[in-house]
């Protein structure tokens, strides 16, 4: 979380997912930016079933690799490469301290993470951020951002690899305030932002003036394919093709059926991200004393889904949509049709100016 304005002409943002690599391309202008080029390409094999643990991070780097060859984008000319770290060994918290002038208050909150963040203190890795200074106590907001330094040593690996230098690694759940922040004007009131990837979703509560909040739920796209194949009793690459083309439209009618036959089987992939939202939003409620949800937002790979916009809305009775990362962007006649929620973190990552 660098605190200077950074000058750059143009700049690149790569979102490392567990499933996909999503690379965007911008040109900085006078004001906001234009999209020169993106890519998205899968890093496990399409209709194959696996096993996330077995995968090794070696897979990222001739994709990543072959991504930039492809893009025309030369690493070494290119002095704005923003990418992110997400996943279970990343955190981040907004706290409130008193006020300490900043030689103090690097080290004084490196105690303050070690209690609020699920992260060892040896081999933490920390950053942070001044949200802003109470007029009335003098009090800090501050957002801190920890990880591990395997994780970061591990993301450095894959860039270097397909010899790329890391510029800012930002964590993930910051990525998506950000590119929602950049490409919105927003009212008072707090979003609700999902980030459904294949194996977690990324969730963000965020406002001009709310208290930031983000968490983790393990569960995504992946886990809709694999209670597809249980369901129907099919191959992966079928259940794959089936939610691609039904969504959820399907499973929810065959929901409300069993639900008339007092059916107590375990609860589907939605419902559980729908549960685990409700609980987060109720967390939230208590800890922030706000309960302002002007939207539900929904990025990423899974946001597409037939049926999810609409299920969402109704189980958690908040206006929902797909969010358009693009408002502010000039686009390109070519991309105008082909604008994907997938983007908007590589898209958040790009457009950060400092």
């Amino acid at each position: 979380m660098a605190k200077k304005k950074l000058k750059f002409k143009e700049s690149v943002g790569i979102d490392i997912g567990s499933h996909s690599i999503k690379l965007v391309h911008l040109k900085k202008l006078h004001q906001g930016f234009k999209l020169l080029n993106y890519e998205i390409k899968s890093t496990v094999p399409e209709g194959v079933e696996y096993t996330l643990s077995d995968l090794s991070s070696d897979r990222y780097i001739p994709i990543l690799s072959g991504m930039m060859r492809t893009m025309k984008i030369n690493p070494k000319k290119i002095k704005h490469i923003v990418s992110s770290i997400g996943g279970e060994n990343t955190s981040l918290k907004q706290i409130k301290t008193i006020f300490l002038p900043d030689e103090e208050l690097e080290s004084a909150l490196f105690f303050e993470a070690k209690k609020h963040l699920p992260i060892g203190g040896s081999e933490m890795v920390l950053d942070y951020q001044v949200l802003s200074i109470e007029e009335k106590t003098n009090n800090m907001n501050i957002l801190l951002a920890a990880t591990t330094k395997d994780v970061l040593t591990e993301h450095s690996n894959i860039l270097s690899g397909a010899e790329i230098t890391p510029g800012i690694v930002d964590v993930e759940s910051l990525a998506v305030a950000n590119s929602f922040a950049l490409n919105t004007v927003m009212e008072e009131g707090v979003y609700v932002i999902l980030n459904l990837g294949a194996h977690k979703t990324n969730m963000v509560i965020y406002g001009p003036k709310a208290k930031f909040f983000a968490r983790d739920i393990s569960w995504g796209g992946f886990n809709i394919t694999k209670d597809l194949m249980k369901k129907h009793n099919i191959s992966f690459e079928e259940a794959d093709k089936m939610k691609l083309e039904a969504g959820i439209v399907e499973e929810k009618k065959t929901e409300e059926k069993s639900m008339l036959a007092l059916d107590i089987s375990e609860k589907s992939t939605h419902e559980q991200i729908a549960l685990e939202v409700k609980r987060s939003l109720r967390f939230y409620v208590k800890e922030a004393g706000n309960s302002d949800f002007r939207k539900i937002l929904l990025i990423g790979g899974t946001a597409k889904l037939n049926g999810l916009v609409e299920y969402f809305a109704e189980q958690l009775n908040i206006p929902t949509e797909i969010y358009n990362p693009y408002a502010n962007l000039e686009m390109p006649e070519k991309f105008k049709n082909k604008q994907d929620p997938q983007l908007a973190l590589a898209l958040g990552l790009a457009m950060r100016t400092e």
